[in-house]
């Protein structure tokens, strides 16, 4: 089936279609807020032919003709991309200390801007997702969504029966409880174990503190699932397109939602 092309009208019309300029930009998906809310400030957009430096400036997509930098600032294609992020690289467009990030996989690969949804720190990696799609983003990154995310966790011990049990009653530390919906051991070797980690919601390095609080340190940690959406056979340093029925599988209400590309599998090598 053919899929619907995704317009302005699409994402931003409705009841109440006015928004902050730098929140109309992002939902057009040519940048995130935070870069728009930059541009804004440095001089670069106007709107009816008047620059403005006010981010939250009262904006209709639909009736305003907003540009950036003299262009007009039209709604781009939604992208929607999964990943396998290699350890040892940022979720970050920029990074202050030149470390190599996910958009050198990227780059040349002819894409409008994206933006993480969600995040992988550093020394983890697997299954991450990228979208221009912020209001989709949001809706997946929303803690009340409760999308579980499925982790393959290696750590330096033999866990025991009371310490699975731990791991989902939880553990307070530093002023937060910690737990995993789900754990059970995958395999174990002389000295380590693999773990299966679920979790139903996304507090910072949530499963390194959880560990580090039972006494385990973490010597890796992929991420193999996304509610339904699953790693699978992706390379290290690839990815792709969602299919459709991957989007739809991932969205609560599929009718309402914007169709994705169905453009074929693209890699780009590490």
């Amino acid at each position: 089936m053919k899929q619907r092309p995704i317009t302005p009208a699409t994402r931003i019309g409705g009841s109440k279609p006015r928004h902050g300029l730098a929140r109309v930009l992002s939902k057009l998906g040519v940048c995130s807020r935070s870069q728009a809310q930059a541009w804004i400030a440095a001089g670069r957009v106007s709107v009816n032919g008047r620059i403005t430096l006010d981010a939250e400036r009262p904006t209709d997509a639909e009736r305003d003709r907003i540009a950036v930098d003299g262009e007009p600032a039209q709604a781009v294609a939604r992208v929607y991309i999964a990943m396998n992020k290699p350890r040892g690289i940022v979720v970050s467009a920029d990074d202050e200390r030149e470390r190599d990030t996910v958009y050198a996989l990227l780059r040349d690969a002819g894409l409008p801007w994206v933006g993480p949804v969600g995040r992988l720190d550093k020394a983890s990696e697997g299954l991450l997702l990228l979208s221009n799609d912020t209001v989709w983003a949001a809706g997946i990154t929303d803690p009340s969504s409760s999308l579980e995310k499925t982790y393959h966790v290696q750590i330096n011990g033999l866990p025991d029966a009371s310490a699975l049990r731990a791991m989902h009653t939880g553990i307070d530390a530093d002023g937060e409880h910690l737990a995993a919906l789900r754990a059970q051991v995958l395999r174990v070797g002389g000295r380590n174990a693999w773990l299966e980690v679920v979790l139903d919601e996304g507090r910072n390095r949530q499963i390194r503190r959880l560990m580090a609080a039972l006494g385990y340190d973490v010597l890796r940690l992929v991420r193999v699932a996304i509610g339904p959406l699953v790693l699978g056979d992706l390379g290290k340093g690839q990815w792709r397109h969602l299919t459709r029925d991957e989007f739809d599988a991932l969205c609560k209400t599929p009718p309402a939602a914007p169709q994705p590309s169905t453009a074929p599998r693209s890699r780009h090598p590490r």
